[in-house]
């Protein structure tokens, strides 16, 4: 298992503990580094790319002597979601971005498998590849968009 992989476990085993509505984990990222056997940079990247806004977390994070990282797993029903990612996703969508929208929504049972690999072709990056950059998550964007209207 990857050092990545353990780290992004590890917190998601104590956001399980929390029995509440919204599950939250806090942390002191150096006793976390020291704890796993890594490097405090290695807990900044996975917080910011497995416990983004669009995969359904908050991170809040304190500064200073006394500093905490808090991550909280926001439970909203199914038109919150999308429509809290709609706003997330604004006019530009990368590939990347857009399959860690749709996992999400599989792991939230928000969508079902079939529905996501559907989904996941409309926005992968083949059919876009005649358009500039640009263009081509401008366009990814409205596409997930309208798709994520569906949903709802």
């Amino acid at each position: 298992m990857r050092i990545s992989d353990l780290i992004a476990q590890y917190i998601m085993d104590m956001m399980e503990q929390d029995e509440s509505a919204d599950s939250s984990a806090t942390i002191k990222r150096n006793e976390l580094a020291e704890t796993l056997g890594c490097v405090p940079s290695q807990i900044n990247y996975v917080i910011t790319s497995r416990f983004t806004p669009e995969q359904g977390y908050i991170v809040e994070s304190r500064r200073g002597g006394g500093g905490y990282i808090k991550i909280t797993r926001i439970s909203m029903d199914k038109r919150t979601t999308v429509l809290h990612l709609m706003q997330d996703i604004g006019n530009s969508l990368d590939v990347e971005k857009a399959s860690a929208i749709i996992k999400e929504l599989v792991v939230r049972g928000f969508i079902d498998v079939p529905t996501a690999n559907l989904i996941s072709a409309a926005v992968a990056a083949r059919p876009y590849q005649a358009l500039p950059q640009n263009q081509r998550d401008e366009l990814r964007a409205a596409i997930f968009k309208n798709i994520l209207l569906t949903i709802i």
